[in-house]
């Protein structure tokens, strides 16, 4: 790979300090960053609003190379208001498409940034959410012409041409060697709203590139659960085979110094071709750098132990939006998710919310899917967003407009054994009504004397649909209590593994008989014992290292394991198979 065996370390060198820095500067920046970093390669942007001079962009390559370090080309697609021009709302500065003078100095750039590297990256400001008189009548005359409303589709429309002809054209024209990487945001329920358009750009562009930024979820504007620095990997990964470049993380609005480790640490492992650090400048004096250096030595170690990623594969189709990303919530609960925009035949489990159901034919699908044999995990926003297609025919579950608050559970633990466990506090639930001996509950929420389902199994042909009754808010998930929580993760195991234990803590599978369990960083999240569950298993082993653990206990083909685990540390499990 590298400076590092199991991933290249890239940075973003923004346009700014492109135009400004000396050769003085420079130096003694990268000398700062070389005390904890290992840097490979950097993507080196002449253009973000401001233009960098050509001789300032070949000096600043020429000190980069001169310490060993790869460079490429970077773009960023904001503008200043062109002279004499009236202002547009434009967020961020984002271009307006339909204005000629900023789609001919994109054109401009684009050829200047081809001419000078065979390879460049597009920062994720590549989108529009201009709503200026041309935009509006752009909008009208094409909805007009194919009987749409809105904006997503006319976007979608618009950024694949402005992708050909104003960044692909000219860029390839000025250098036919040039490879071009659109890098995806990492707000994916929304692109289709603002232009970006992977169903399409994915064929046009040479590569992909993910964004893996979560930041802090209640003090931001954008609200992603640290779990999606690895799914929203995954997705791409499995969208573009062999061309997603890597995941890309930023120090920014991380109040604590582990959550900016944990964008490092789960984008990790998703197995990347790259790790990209954003950017150059923000880590210069930053204590980020030095622990994320010290962590980067210890993950290179881990990962030369573990496979390709596996899991509940979530099928979010192309252009898809709906209970936005529950996965990752569920995903910090302990079940090990991953997810594609095809939909996964021949996958063991499936998990399927209500974005599946923006695929027409998804009642189809998952009818042929368990009647093979698979097993479905639905949520109640999938049933309610496919009522009206057929669904009544794999389940009697009937959702109506009542909810329910609980915060006592009844858990089926084996045929006629049940237990009450209490929660941390009451939650609201959907009520999931179905028919008894047809649908079967085997955990439910307890309101006074009635319970509701929360998990509900029904059979399908030779396989199995799980249904989940989703809180109206979506963290309420780490309130359920650790034995509704190792129920729903006991239906589900991945490669014969489960978690048993509370909520925050992540598993992740790997297709070479590996694992890692990762417990979050958050508040009231302490020092706790958790149990693993293998099927067939005769020990387990901690890699780096060696030491090996031995069974607790070993019953119906499962052999169980019990260890501590902390907040903030990551561990690597091999499993030892007996021999034959």
């Amino acid at each position: 790979m590298g400076n590092y065996r199991n991933f290249t370390l890239a940075t973003y060198f923004v346009a700014h300090a492109a135009a400004h820095v000396t050769e003085r500067e420079l130096e003694e920046q990268l000398a700062f960053l070389a005390r904890y970093l290992r840097l490979d390669k950097v993507y080196l942007e002449p253009f973000r609003g401001e233009m960098a001079s050509e001789e300032q962009v070949e000096k600043c390559r020429r000190i980069l190379e001169a310490h060993g370090i790869r460079v490429s080309g970077g773009l960023t697609t904001v503008i200043p208001t062109p002279d004499g021009e009236k202002p547009k709302q434009r967020l961020f500065n984002t271009f307006c498409y339909n204005d000629p003078a900023m789609r001919q100095r994109l054109r401009e750039v684009s050829a200047f940034i081809g001419g000078h590297f065979d390879e460049f990256i597009i920062d994720d400001f590549f989108f529009t959410q201009c709503t200026c008189a041309q935009c509006t009548a752009g909008r009208d005359a094409f909805n007009r012409a194919r009987g749409t409303h809105g904006w997503a589709a006319y976007r979608l429309d618009l950024l694949r041409r402005v992708s050909e002809e104003d960044i692909i054209g000219p860029a390839k024209a000025a250098n036919p060697a040039c490879r071009i990487i659109i890098k995806y945001p990492n707000w994916a329920e929304s692109y289709q709203e603002t232009g970006y358009n992977p169903a399409e750009q994915r064929g046009i562009f040479d590569g992909v590139y993910t964004g893996t930024e979560t930041r802090d979820p209640v003090t931001t504007d954008q609200h992603l659960p640290r779990y999606l620095s690895f799914s929203l990997m995954t997705y791409f990964e499995r969208m573009c085979p062999g061309r997603n470049g890597g995941g890309w993380f930023d120090t920014f609005d991380t109040h604590i110094t582990e959550h900016y480790l944990e964008q490092a640490y789960l984008t990790a492992f998703s197995r990347p071709k790259e790790l990209m650090l954003f950017c150059f400048q923000s880590l210069m004096d930053n204590m980020y750098t030095a622990a994320l250096g010290f962590q980067l030595n210890k993950l290179d170690a881990v990962l030369d132990w573990a496979g390709l990623p596996e899991g509940i594969v979530c099928y979010l189709p192309d252009n898809c939006q709906g209970e936005d990303n529950v996965q990752d919530f569920l995903g910090m609960c302990g079940l090990p998710i991953v997810c594609s925009p095809y939909f996964p035949d021949s996958a063991p489990q499936i998990l399927l919310t209500r974005s599946s159901a923006c695929d027409p034919e998804i009642v189809g699908k998952l009818a042929a899917y368990a009647a093979r044999g698979g097993t479905a995990l639905v949520t109640t926003g999938f049933w309610d967003a496919v009522r009206g297609r057929g669904y009544e025919d794999l389940t009697s579950i009937r959702l109506t407009s009542r909810r329910v608050t609980a915060q006592r559970y009844r858990v089926e633990e084996a045929e006629y054994i049940c237990t009450f466990p209490e929660g941390a506090a009451e939650i609201g639930l959907p009520v999931a009504e179905f028919r008894n001996n047809s649908t079967w509950a085997v955990a439910k929420a307890v309101h006074g004397e009635e319970s509701f389902g929360l998990l509900l199994r029904d059979a399908c042909g030779d396989g199995t649909i799980w249904t989940l009754a989703v809180p109206d808010a979506f963290p309420d998930l780490y309130r359920l209590p650790a034995p509704v929580l190792s129920r729903i993760r006991q239906a589900l195991p991945v490669r014969g593994v489960w978690l048993e234990g509370p909520s925050r803590i992540s598993l992740f599978v790997y297709d070479n008989d590996s694992f890692i369990v990762y417990p979050y960083v958050m508040d009231g999240t302490q020092r706790t014992r958790v149990r693993l569950h293998v099927t067939g298993a005769s020990a387990l082993t901690i890699q780096p290292g060696g030491k090996r653990l031995e069974p607790l206990y070993v019953r119906g083909g499962e052999t169980v394991f019990e260890m501590a685990v902390m907040p903030g540390r990551f561990t690597l499990y091999q499993i030892e198979r007996p021999r034959e």
